[in-house]
């Protein structure tokens, strides 16, 4: 039997304004290996980059690993630590008060990559001076004030763009 490689995702998401242009970033990290991902979308929140971040450096995975996640948002892990994410699809992807979860699109997309893996999450203060998470704020900042921002499609059907009005 194979063992899995252990790999350490560092993620962080900003934005620039709530909703605003923003950015996320990832670091993959396995043995003396490393990689560096990031985007920027020019209407988004810092939820949907928080949770972009992840999707971004499990999407660069070629193989089943034991993930080691490591955040400083609340948000994203406590959709795993706290179990939201089995309560809302236990509820039809609907919160407790039968409302539809928030950045849904996101959500069902990151359950999928993560079936596909083996996670672990861990919360790091952010802006306390843990390295990688420095780094993944600065990326992620780089990003969102990028020139070649993207769209991001399922947050702009529910809420335009505002030079789009």
């Amino acid at each position: 039997m194979t063992q899995l490689k252990e790999v350490m995702i560092f993620t962080d998401g900003a934005c620039s304004g709530n909703p605003g242009p923003g950015g996320c970033a990832a670091i993959l990290a396995y043995g003396k290996h490393r990689k560096e991902i990031s985007q920027g979308y020019r209407w988004t929140t810092n939820n949907r980059m928080e949770i972009m971040a992840l999707i971004l450096g499990l999407e660069a995975l070629k193989y089943q690993c034991i993930v080691k996640v490591y955040s400083d948002s609340k948000y994203l892990l406590g959709a795993f630590q706290d179990k939201w994410i089995e309560k809302w699809k236990a509820n039809g992807w609907h919160t407790s008060s039968r409302t539809d979860v928030m950045n849904i699109d996101l959500w069902k997309r990151l359950d999928v990559l993560l079936s596909r893996q083996q996670p672990k999450f861990y919360w790091v203060k952010g802006h306390s001076g843990h390295t990688e998470n420095s780094r993944c704020d600065k990326l992620a900042v780089a990003a969102g004030n990028s020139e070649c921002l993207l769209i991001d499609q399922e947050y702009e059907k529910l809420n335009p763009f505002p030079s789009d009005n």
